[in-house]
């Protein structure tokens, strides 16, 4: 396996964990002993975390801040830390618990089922079940599959960034168990496929659509490379998620559905492209996420993007809003993915004027109130939605007019992504 050592986030992991090399060129992930007599000295000097989807400096910073006054924590913090103790009371889960059996007969094997599809009124089983876009089958929580990762992904980044602050092995502790418990013991893991995530009763097991259902595994990433420090996950359990990894990232790449759903012309698509980088990063195939991400530049932005910003693939839907939103917060994410990797996406234009930056500003009208949204969205219209969004490409374009937007916008002080971006 490849190591990267470069800008940022795995060099201390992989080297400690995966191949035993010594991290040569890594100036962000490994840095001197803290200081204690100088606030100052303590900001530049403090080691920066490995994480690959925010910037690992301003986590840094904040957590200086913290050091060098303990009694006044920023609400933020505050609420990192209440997070991360209500985690520490979650026991372990395994996906194998679930009483439905999947069509393989293996219950480490991910089931779920399509949220769109429900029962055909016009048939006496009501099968096959037919897609009504938008509108949720309340049946789709009766298998917890989806709502286990979701809630892995979660508290693995929340006990991560705590841990980071706090240096507290109780945390880095529990995150290993449930670590360890969903993706590593024999027993409990997660099979490292999706083969039966979405389906449709009547129709079909699985769909490359479910491979939507894992989009937030690199957050899982960031928070076990904010552990990778911790005395509490040892080496096997360490080398055993990254199996894990390296084994996903394969389906995903070489099995019919991931291939079908690379191919994915909307949010999907953009999703899909995040997942392959964020594991391809995390296990050291550098140059597998530098292709995925140049292909990216004119098969996502140059695609699902029009020159003015509409993303008309999302427009079309029942929840209008909500995806153009949701695609734009997968570009925003696989543009930070590609800070890690040397590939700017943020500032990437085709030819016509086609961009990230565009979509932002075109959205950013209607979240502000100053036009009416008119394309379907049986949702609601919830402007708020956009607020990460716009602050993350604020800080990362370092734009004043994007700042501006971000303030109108509004934040809670205990907003978690302060800890990111201010």
């Amino acid at each position: 396996m490849q190591a990267w050592f470069g800008a940022g986030f795995f060099a201390l992991f992989l080297a400690q964990a995966c191949a035993g090399k010594q991290a040569s060129n890594s100036t962000a992930s490994v840095g001197p002993t803290l200081p204690v007599e100088n606030s100052t000295k303590r900001e530049a000097m403090l080691p920066r975390p490995h994480i690959l989807l925010h910037a690992p400096e301003v986590l840094a910073l904040h957590k200086a801040r913290w050091l060098a006054d303990r009694q006044h924590p920023e609400p933020a913090l505050t609420r990192l830390l209440d997070d991360a103790r209500q985690a520490l009371t979650e026991k372990p889960f395994s996906i194998t618990e679930k009483t439905a059996v999947p069509p393989s007969g293996d219950k480490h094997d991910y089931l779920s089922l399509a949220p769109y599809a429900w029962p055909d009124p016009s048939k006496p089983n009501g099968l096959p079940y037919i897609i009504r876009d938008g509108k949720i089958n309340p049946e789709r929580d009766s298998i917890p599959d989806h709502m286990d990762f979701s809630r892995i992904v979660a508290l693995t980044e929340t006990l991560g960034l705590a841990y980071y602050f706090t240096g507290d092995e109780t945390l880095a502790e529990h995150a290993a168990l449930l670590l360890c418990t969903f993706f590593v013991v024999p027993a409990t893991r997660m099979n490292p496929n999706l083969n039966f995530a979405q389906g449709v009763r009547g129709k079909e097991n699985g769909r490359a659509a479910g491979i939507i259902d894992t989009a937030g595994i690199a957050r899982l990433v960031d928070g076990v490379a904010l552990l990778s420090d911790s005395k509490s996950l040892s080496k096997e359990d360490m080398n055993g998620l990254l199996g894990w990894f390296r084994d996903y990232l394969t389906w995903l790449c070489e099995s019919e559905l991931g291939r079908r759903e690379g191919q994915a012309k909307n949010n999907h698509g953009t999703w899909y492209d995040t997942q392959v980088v964020a594991l391809a990063l995390a296990t050291g195939q550098v140059d597998l996420a530098r292709e995925i991400l140049q292909f990216s530049h004119k098969r996502r932005i140059g695609r699902q993007i029009d020159p003015d910003g509409r993303q008309p693939g999302e427009l079309q839907r029942t929840k209008s809003w909500h995806y153009a939103v949701f695609n734009l917060q997968a570009f925003v994410t696989l543009a930070g993915l590609g800070d890690r990797a040397g590939v700017d996406l943020w500032r990437y234009q085709t030819a016509d004027g086609r961009s990230i930056r565009k979509a932002v500003d075109w959205l950013i009208p209607f979240a502000l109130g100053q036009k009416i949204w008119t394309t379907p969205e049986i949702g609601g219209f919830k402007p708020e939605a956009l607020r990460p969004i716009v602050r993350e490409a604020a800080f990362r374009l370092q734009d004043a007019q994007l700042a501006e937007a971000a303030a109108h916008l509004g934040a809670h002080p205990d907003d978690r992504l302060r800890l990111f971006v201010e």
